[in-house]
């Protein structure tokens, strides 16, 4: 008897979005392999979504849920 593992594909992300030190905004896959920047937050969303599409071209296999967690400097703030 062959046992064969679950290859289910990943149904979410985590990006972790933090202010880069000459402006604007990165996001960087947290288990993958995907980066990208942005000027705002809107607009890192966007860039977010199209990087995970890239990553993922097979729609069965793309991730259906992207969750942020937002990391402020908060030194900068005080």
């Amino acid at each position: 008897m062959t046992i064969t593992p679950n290859l289910s594909p990943t149904k979410e992300i985590i990006f972790l979005v933090e202010e880069a030190m000459e402006g604007g905004y990165i996001g960087q896959a947290l288990g993958q392999s995907i980066f990208t920047e942005a000027d705002t937050l809107e607009e890192l969303k966007v860039e977010i979504r199209d990087a995970v599409h890239c990553h993922f071209p097979d729609i069965e296999n793309r991730p259906q849920i992207v969750y942020f967690k937002i990391s402020i400097d908060q030194n900068n703030y005080y």
